[in-house]
């Protein structure tokens, strides 16, 4: 046993070695262009919107590059079918570089969604890359090492966006932060011919199709709801919130009868699954009140774009923190109690951010903000971890596996353009200036995350589901209730 352990675990001087550095690169490199563009863009913004105009856009930015990524991210395993390896990288690289180059350059906001959406397209194709192409570039020793050192990147957007974004945006440099970005693309598509093989050893495996229908409502949802932040008659803005609605509606009538859909049909059967996707989809909506926490960390306390841009970071190192701590419990009963309570946890952190905020805040004011983020961002962090691992695992059908683990990327993507969208609607509808706009964001958000508890409290119910620990991890076991 000892000697079958040591065979199949490779090391990290292994893996970080001359053979596979390359590879090892050019997979972790990827979803760490992915992770820190999404960072650098929002510690940007304040100061691009500044320059070149298009507030009422702001929200747009955000939102335009999640629902590329998402639809993107469902060609993966077509493309990777098709082209091999070493093209799909060459031709995602090659579009997040001209989607770079659009944004570095951009004269008006308009011209800058264009490079995002370009950007965001080619992006979700390179994240789901750094993962689908772990066990044809690497041997199966490393395939545990490569996973944890992509998912690390993560981390690293979370750091290294804010920080590189606030610097070019004090030095009013901000179009060079995108300029930066395409070199560090260029440096990774030039390793890529060394790096990965034009075509997997493995047997080749037919593609699964696309929800293209599926897909295009919830795009067309996401956008609606961003587009009712654009009229300034409240008449339109309603109009175009129920319209999104509509959209929402239509996907899931279509998807559940659909052949190749988002979600596993087992969500759509009583039972908890649909209430796993849906707490997922509402603790992911309501932590896109982050991407307005630097412009009112400037706007209300005058802070240096650096000093802004890692008031973002708050929220994420919150979340980071939680889920190391909730991972660790083993407890079925104070798992779900845990993950039922998230939501409120979520909803203390931002009403507590919505009161305190105030026009010329001082340094107390500020680190009081820093708290309420961390709360925030602890309350998704201690659910977290468990939601994956119960959506895996609450299908009837073992076959459905592998959808009900592609929808959760999908429903958080969606999500999170869904959250954008909500909060260009309140920012734009309540800006009169000061910190109105910011005490009705958060506040918002606040009630959206405590609407969540409807959800999460259903999500972990054992008149559904027996729970089980499966190496660790604590699952859905669905069997006949007596």
């Amino acid at each position: 046993m000892t000697g079958t352990a040591t065979a199949i675990s490779g090391t990290w001087r292994e893996l970080l070695g001359p053979k596979y550095l390359a590879a090892s690169t050019v997979l972790a490199g990827g979803v760490g262009l992915y992770a820190t563009n999404e960072f650098l863009t929002i510690s940007l913004l304040p100061s691009t919107v500044a320059e070149i105009g298009g507030q009422r856009l702001y929200a747009w930015v955000t939102t335009v590059y999640l629902v590329a990524s998402v639809i993107a991210s469902t060609t993966v395993s077509a493309t990777l079918a098709r082209v091999g390896a070493r093209w799909s990288y060459l031709v995602g690289l090659t579009a997040f570089g001209l989607g770079t180059s659009m944004c570095a350059v951009a004269p008006t906001m308009e011209f800058l969604l264009a490079g995002r959406t370009v950007q965001g397209a080619a992006g979700g194709l390179i994240a789901g890359l750094g993962y689908s192409v772990i066990n044809s570039a690497l041997p199966q020793t490393l395939w545990t090492k490569a996973s944890a050192l992509v998912s690390a990147m993560w981390g690293v957007g979370t750091l290294l966006g804010p920080a590189a974004g606030g610097l070019f945006a004090q030095t009013s440099s901000w179009r060079w932060a995108f300029g930066a970005l395409l070199i560090l693309t260029g440096i990774i598509a030039a390793l890529v011919p060394f790096a990965l093989p034009a075509r997997s050893n493995e047997v080749p495996r037919k593609p699964e199709r696309i929800p293209v229908w599926s897909l295009l409502l919830l795009a067309s949802a996401a956008l609606a709801i961003s587009g009712a932040a654009l009229p300034r008659d409240v008449g339109w803005t309603v109009a175009l919130l129920v319209v999104g609605a509509g959209f929402v509606g239509a996907f899931i009538a279509v998807d559940r009868r659909a052949t190749a859909a988002v979600l596993p049909p087992t969500a759509f059967r009583p039972g908890p699954l649909k209430w796993v996707y849906l707490t997922l989809g509402m603790l992911m909506a309501a932590t896109m009140v982050d991407m307005y926490v630097p412009y009112f960390g400037q706007r209300l306390a005058h802070l240096a774009p650096v000093a802004a841009g890692f008031l973002g970071v708050a929220l994420a190192i919150g979340w980071t923190m939680s889920e190391i701590v909730s991972a660790s419990m083993t407890g079925p009963r104070a798992i779900m109690r845990i993950v039922a309570i998230a939501p409120l946890v979520m909803a203390v952190g931002l009403m507590s951010a919505a009161v305190s905020q105030v026009d010329n805040a001082s340094a107390g004011v500020v680190a009081g903000w820093v708290l309420a983020l961390l709360l925030t961002g602890a309350g998704i962090g201690m659910a977290w971890p468990h939601l994956p691992a119960w959506a895996m695992g609450g299908v009837d059908d073992p076959g459905e596996g592998g959808r009900a683990a592609a929808a959760i990327n999908t429903v958080q993507l969606v999500c999170g353009a869904f959250g954008a969208g909500l909060a260009g609607v309140v920012v734009n509808a309540t800006d009169a200036g000061g910190a109105t706009p910011a005490r009705w964001l958060f506040a918002t958000f606040a009630v959206l995350a405590a609407l969540g508890m409807v959800a999460s409290t259903r999500s972990g119910r054992r008149s559904d589901v027996d729970l089980v620990h499966v190496g660790g991890v604590l699952l859905h076991d669905r069997r006949p209730l007596e």
